[in-house]
């Protein structure tokens, strides 16, 4: 396992005595937490009774700070129950989860955040499986065979173009047109997009898809900028005519405001999650899992409100039926410097821009 991406400085150690301390030290608030795995017809009643009963949570999130207030109202005006939130970003969540569990303090009750974290914290025993009537409305690859963490909101990368420099008739329909002359020296990429990178390649076959890279770069070009906000803007300034990843609600915002820019997706589009975990030890499971459970049901409208890609498929989604491919997290813990290290050699070093 490589979690060095994501934990630095003295939490690696931690982790050494995590494998030996997590497995043999069962708390008895998890034995409490039966609730997480009860398929009964009243579950739901079930569920909410004894959420109340504990009255609070405590989540750890990194959440967008204008976004995770309006989400943490939501809930607690309809339930009555207190969410006490921590806020920051993904590596200090992920070090302050295994940290205080290393030291046998159990604050957290939910996790909120990138799916790669999530699955990291999957395979440091630190998150409960659930079995949520809401898994059946999700979209393919959601929800790991383990069940201990879900995909509650998708960041989709899609393709956008200057609609004074790109004519809607000329765009591509496979990642192959991109070939095509008419594209030289026009197209741009964000410069540490490795996950998307290996996605696609994993579509056409490692080495197809490699070598359709190396052609790319070589017989077209393509501008590599640090990004994603200044990639778009580069689309709308005519700069870059054509950007290969920029996330979907970018060139949207920007085409509502009378920007000449629109977008469209190579299909499968690909997608990166963030998803939601039950701590191993939380003192409030079952208020946890009330919370869970909203975050894949009543919260789904309150995301598209907010311009995230909904994983429900029962609630309408900006991207409409589009096909999309999610970002496998296993791929991301385990092969992340190989693909990065082939992104930087193929693309990066050898394409222009800043």
């Amino acid at each position: 396992m490589k979690l060095g991406r994501f934990l630095k400085g003295p939490v690696l150690p931690a982790l050494l005595v995590l494998a030996v301390f997590v497995p043999v030290c069962e708390s008895s608030r998890a034995a409490d937490a039966s609730l997480l795995l009860y398929k009964g017809a009243d579950r739901d009643q079930r569920v909410v009774a004894a959420a109340k009963h504990e009255g609070s949570l405590t989540l750890y999130t990194t959440i967008a700070e204008k976004d995770v207030g309006p989400l943490i109202s939501a809930f607690e005006k309809k339930y009555g129950i207190k969410v006490n939130t921590w806020r920051a970003g993904t590596d200090k969540v992920l070090q302050r989860v295994v940290t205080e569990a290393q030291a046998g303090r159990y604050d957290v009750d939910a996790v909120h955040f990138g799916s790669p974290e999530m699955e990291a914290l999957h395979r440091e025993k630190l998150l409960q499986p659930v079995a949520s009537p809401h898994f059946k409305s999700l979209v393919p690859g959601a929800v790991p065979a383990h069940h201990e963490w879900a995909a509650t909101l998708l960041s989709v990368w899609v393709q956008a173009y200057n609609t004074g420099k790109v004519k809607k008739e000329e765009l591509p329909k496979s990642y192959e047109d991109l070939l095509n002359p008419r594209w030289k020296g026009k197209l741009g990429i964000e410069a540490k997009n490795q996950e998307w990178f290996y996605s696609v390649v994993a579509q056409m076959g490692e080495q197809r898809g490699l070598e359709f890279f190396r052609k790319l770069v070589a017989t077209n070009g393509i501008s590599v900028r640090k990004g994603h906000s200044l990639l778009n803007n580069l689309v709308i300034s005519g700069e870059v005519p054509l950007a290969l990843t920029v996330y979907n609600y970018m060139p949207e915002s920007a085409k509502r405001k009378g920007a000449p820019i629109d977008w469209f997706a190579i299909e499968p589009a690909i997608a990166r999650s963030n998803g939601v975990g039950i701590a191993r030890h939380a003192s409030h499971p079952n208020a946890a899992l009330l919370f869970y459970d909203f975050m894949l049901s009543d919260a789904q409208n309150l995301l598209v409100d907010m311009d995230y890609v909904p994983t429900n498929t029962k609630v309408k989604s900006p991207l409409k039926n589009m096909r999309l491919k999610l970002v496998d997290p296993v791929v991301t813990l385990d092969q992340m410097d190989k693909w990065t290290k082939l992104f930087e050699e193929i693309v990066v070093r050898r394409g222009g821009g800043t």
